[in-house]
């Protein structure tokens, strides 16, 4: 895993992206390396398959937190308290020599550069240097290979070779020097670069060619502070920046001793533009810091650090990347602490064709360290035709989402649901996913069913009543969706109102619905304080309009002239 987490650069340029703690300040840091804790959070798919995901961080959260470094500096750290904070354990080194950098963005097998003063090439074979002409008719130099050998060109009207006394021609690799930085021509355009530009052969005998730049640690570092940190953040955080990142590549470089490149220059590794991308308040930061890098036991440490924490930084794969809280990463400037965004749940059932139709999202591990239990290491996509096990990452890298540390929010009716007392409450358990139906929707549980829409609260109804609610239609008869819980009122009876309507259940077995002008009327004389007492039959008609028996009177509607009439026996 590379030093960051993809697509981190952009959050923090856009974004400008309790426990003990006294390691930054010299004493000893309060970590936790809690072990990935069990857990059964399970988010139902909406009937619109919208899942709003809520999330901390951005990146894998092992190491510094960029945000976090921003945060330390601005409250008084310097770069060194702000290393030790994110990197216990570590010491201080330093690092000479060069690093070989590939350039991923020239896909071709030719290395093409512009004319500069003291241009020439170099043979890794012998060593032997040749210097180039400089004058008009040289508008651009390349080394390709032709017939197995690598030669030099220039271009005027057209590529020609170039041959002199030393032939322009090499069995081996090749490389431009010249006393100035080197203007390099790709496909998508052209950057400048110190050190050298190799044309150099992925193995041995191979007709391919990587264009690499080589060029001093140093130099390297002000090519990619700049792309992995706003300058203009404060110079103790950019100094942390380019010591982490000058460490990262000596990692890198220590690891990748023979290869022809030594370390890339996308988010896969650190993001390095060379001079094209510098800056002089970043350049600054890495002069001030030359040389210097982190080691743990002798060698190298492998710095990752991604663009925020959330709050907590995750356990890396070495005991100086722990999983411990961030004081520091909630800085006002941070739009990444914390995020919410909105994603269609059917992305994974296309992307995991096993499970069918998606019903719900069980999260069964996480890391122990935050809120919601930390980030997500395990996840079930239940489904209808198969359940399927993936990682937390897994879901990330599906959605787009800025880190594995992330909760989906639940659906009102799973949240009422769960208000009621879950499995334990009047309708049970979950039975089935929730469904459309009317204008909103319904999820059917063990003993009763919820239902919720845009202009009602999510309320549930099970027993008889919901017998004679869905005998009628449910929300799509007149009666709507419900207005209410099913409420006791004593001696068996149970009452429940709707948008349209209520419907009463009674301790004599007769389940009876009032609806219209007439449950309005009788809303309207007090209800079940009216002196009306409970309804003994539904609206049934009468000459001119409807009418409904109580305990201790009626209620009549006059169609003609929409009007209501009590009648107390």
């Amino acid at each position: 895993m590379g030093a960051r987490a993809h697509g981190a650069v952009a959050a923090i340029v856009a974004g400008v992206v309790t426990g003990a703690l006294v390691g930054a300040t010299g004493g000893v840091v309060a970590t936790s390396q809690a072990a990935a804790v069990t857990t059964d959070q399970s988010y139902w798919v909406p009937a619109n398959d919208k899942l709003v995901v809520d999330g901390h961080g951005y990146g894998h959260g092992h190491g510094m937190s960029q945000h976090g470094a921003q945060g330390a500096a601005t409250r008084g750290l310097s770069h060194g308290e702000i290393l030790d904070f994110y990197y216990p354990g570590t010491r201080t080194g330093t690092v000479t020599g060069e690093v070989r950098v590939l350039v991923s963005a020239d896909t071709t097998d030719d290395v093409v550069v512009s004319p500069v003063s003291g241009l020439g090439v170099r043979d890794l074979g012998d060593a032997s240097v040749h210097s180039l002409p400089v004058g008009d008719s040289f508008k651009r130099w390349r080394l390709v290979v032709v017939d197995g050998r690598t030669v030099v060109q220039r271009y005027d009207a057209g590529w020609k070779r170039f041959a002199r006394r030393w032939n322009g021609s090499f069995a081996g690799d090749v490389e431009f020097f010249a006393k100035a930085p080197i203007t390099l021509w790709t496909p998508t355009g052209r950057k400048t670069y110190r050190g050298t530009l190799r044309a150099a052969s992925p193995a041995p005998g191979s007709r391919r060619r990587d264009t690499v730049n080589v060029v001093s640690v140093d130099q390297y570092v002000m090519g990619v502070v700049p792309y992995e940190m706003p300058a203009s953040w404060h110079p103790e955080a950019v100094r942390a920046q380019a010591v982490a990142a000058r460490t990262y590549a000596t990692w890198s470089r220590e690891r990748n001793r023979n290869g022809h490149y030594q370390i890339c220059d996308t988010t896969s590794c650190q993001v390095y533009g060379g001079v094209s991308g510098e800056d002089p308040r970043s350049n600054d930061a890495v002069r001030a810091t030359a040389r210097t890098i982190l080691t743990h036991g002798g060698a190298p440490a492998f710095t990752q650090f991604s663009a925020s924490s959330g709050g907590w930084t995750s356990a890396g794969s070495v005991p100086y990347l722990p999983a411990q809280k961030d004081p520091y990463d909630a800085w006002s400037g941070n739009s990444v602490h914390s995020w919410t965004v909105t994603v269609d749940a059917r992305v994974l059932e296309r992307k995991y064709p096993r499970v069918g139709t998606l019903r719900r999202i069980r999260v069964t591990q996480r890391d122990g360290n935050g809120q919601w239990k930390g980030r997500v290491t395990s996840v079930v996509l239940d489904g209808t035709a198969a359940d399927v096990t993936i990682s937390g990452d897994e879901v990330r890298w599906a959605y787009g989402l800025r880190s594995s540390w992330f909760a989906i929010r639940s659906t009102p009716v799973i949240t009422r649901w769960r208000q009621i007392g879950g499995a334990s409450s009047v309708v049970g358990d979950v039975r089935g996913p929730e469904y459309a139906v009317a204008s909103g929707v319904g999820q059917r549980f063990a003993k009763g069913r919820i239902f919720d829409s845009p202009r009602t609260n999510p309320w549930e109804v099970h027993g008889p009543i919901l017998t004679r609610y869905l005998g009628l239609g449910g929300p799509s008869s007149s009666l709507g969706f419900p207005h209410s819980r099913v409420v006791h009122r004593g001696g068996g009876n149970h009452h429940a109102r709707f948008e349209g309507g209520s419907i009463f259940h009674r301790s004599t077995g007769a389940t009876l619905t009032v609806t219209g002008a007439i449950e309005r009327r009788w809303r309207s004389e007090g209800a079940f304080s009216s002196g009306l007492g409970w309804p003994k039959t539904s609206n049934y008609k009468v000459r001119g309009g409807q009418r409904v028996d109580f305990d201790q009177g009626a209620i009549v509607w006059r169609r003609s002239t929409g009007s209501t009439r009590v009648i107390r026996s």
